[in-house]
Parts: C-alpha cells; structure tokens; sequence
C-alpha cells in the first residue's frame, strides 16, 4: 500500500493550507513511532511493515501541481497498483472539520489530485480530502492555499489529523476502504 501526503515542500509552505498531507502524515508518523529515512521519487518517503504487509509512506517533493510524477514514480517502482494508493490533501469546498473519504473520482478542483490522476491515467485512487473551509474573502485562491494556518483553525485541523491518522492507520491494517469511509466521512470536530 502507498499512503501519500499532499504538500509543498520547504519552509516557507509549513502550516499553510495547501499541507493538510503532509501534517496529517507528520501525525501518522509520529503514532507509529516511523520517520522518513529515504529520498527517491521525487520524494521523501519511509518502508513500514504492518500485518506483515508492506507500506510505503510518502511526501511527493515535486510541489502540489505536479504531486502525480512522485505517485507514479513510487507506485510503479514498489509495483504498487493504484487500487492500493492513497492520497491525503486539503479541500476548500469541504467545511472545517469535516473529512470525505473516496474511493475513487476526478480530481475536482485540486491540482496536485487533477496531476494525479492526470499521470497516473485513473481516477480509481482513492482519497481522503480535509476540509479548510473557503474563507478567501475575495483573494486568489493560490493566494489563500498558500496562507499560514492560524492558532484557531491549526487547533480544529490538530484534532482532525489526529483521528485521520487513526483511521489510516487501521486502513494500513485491514485494507477496507469501506471502513475507512465509515469511520472518517462527516464532521469530525
């Protein structure tokens, strides 16, 4: 399985909207007590065992807008089929605090998704899309995505990341996509 955060990488892009992937890998990371101790695919990205299968873990370091080149990348070079990638990212159309978890699916609105499915020719990836809320207030939408995450909304998003890691992680344990949905789609917090 390959389990992927959407992100930019480099300083400047920390706790700005567009990172919701890789702060709740950060999360994920953290719980499984794992870090990422590789570089290759035009990404960072740790080999984790669990229930005696393989999982890859990554952070594309390609930026957003080209996330699919690392996907592809990692998923072709661990022979990993797109039926058992996962993509984590953020999503302005969803409300704070609540998830969606897909199975498969255009990539809306998002770019680093639309690249995605655009190099890896499917849309049966699936996804687990966190909501940011649309609060541009009349900026450009890059302009927004790329804006730190402030004291209030990163207390919202801490606890969503927390019970996404969670859940992914009981995913990277019994494979069911189905229960991952269950567990995550709504509300959270």
């Amino acid at each position: 399985m390959l389990i992927v955060g959407l992100g930019n990488p480099g300083k400047k892009y920390e706790n700005t909207i567009h990172n919701m992937g890789f702060m709740t890998i950060d999360v994920l990371l953290d719980k499984m007590g794992a870090i990422l101790d590789k570089k290759g695919c035009d990404a960072l990205y740790c080999v984790q065992y669990i229930g005696g299968k393989k999982h890859i873990i990554a952070k594309p370091q390609t930026y957003m807008n080209l996330s699919g080149i690392s996907v592809k990348q990692l998923a072709n070079s661990n022979k990993i089929d797109y039926s058992q990638v996962l993509i984590i990212y953020d999503d302005i159309d969803l409300p704070l605090g609540n998830v969606r978890v897909r199975k498969d699916g255009s990539g809306g609105s998002h770019n680093g998704m639309k690249n995605i499915v655009a190099e890896c020719a499917t849309t049966a990836i699936a996804r687990v899309r966190i909501g940011v809320g649309d609060e541009r207030n009349g900026r450009d939408l890059k302009d927004y995505v790329l804006s730190k995450v402030g004291k209030e909304k990163r207390a919202i998003l801490d606890r969503v990341f927390d019970a996404v890691a969670d859940g992914i992680w009981q995913y990277m344990i019994d494979s069911d996509i189905d229960a991952l949905m269950r567990k995550l789609n709504g509300k959270l917090v």
